[in-house]
């Protein structure tokens, strides 16, 4: 079991795309989704898949189990769920120490870019680089299971 700390924010310009070190397609789909514990099949670059069962500990943390699962097995669970389903590029970077996520939506969420950043504790206060808008973190509406599934927050699409 792996514990992800994050916070999460609404990005507002394009400048940290000169800062990407890397990027990785993926579209994902929730199979499960209960309060604050969520079933999530992810393929990454169309070439690697992996199960996730996530649990609710606070705004900012999640336990995670995560496992890899055969790729076709992957498709067909995604394939399965098309009204739970994502489809982004994830843009890795770094910033104030810090490792950075950036997520660039596609398909019906598609305008819509966030970003993450993990820490070893909820104590921690990374640098917020410039280009961070609103921060959503523990607002259920911007996490993925309800993106997925409402797509976007009211009164939020631009």
């Amino acid at each position: 079991m792996a514990r992800e700390i994050e916070r999460k924010f609404i990005v507002d310009s394009d400048a940290w795309r000169a800062g990407v070190e890397t990027s990785r397609a993926i579209v994902q789909a929730y199979l499960a989704i209960d309060g604050d514990t969520s079933v999530r099949v992810r393929i990454s670059c169309d070439a690697e898949a992996r199960l996730a069962v996530k649990f609710g500990v606070s705004d900012m943390t999640r336990d995670e189990f995560e496992y890899p699962v055969p790729l076709e097995d992957a498709r067909q669970m995604v394939a399965a769920n098309p009204a739970r389903r994502i489809e982004k590029t994830r843009h890795i970077l770094r910033s104030g120490g810090y490792l950075w996520e950036v997520d660039v939506f596609e398909g019906r969420l598609a305008g819509l870019v966030i970003a993450e950043v993990e820490m070893g504790s909820e104590d921690e206060t990374p640098a917020l680089p410039a280009w961070l808008g609103r921060e959503v973190t523990g607002e259920a509406a911007w996490s993925n299971a309800m993106l997925a599934t409402h797509g976007w927050p009211e009164g939020a699409r631009p």
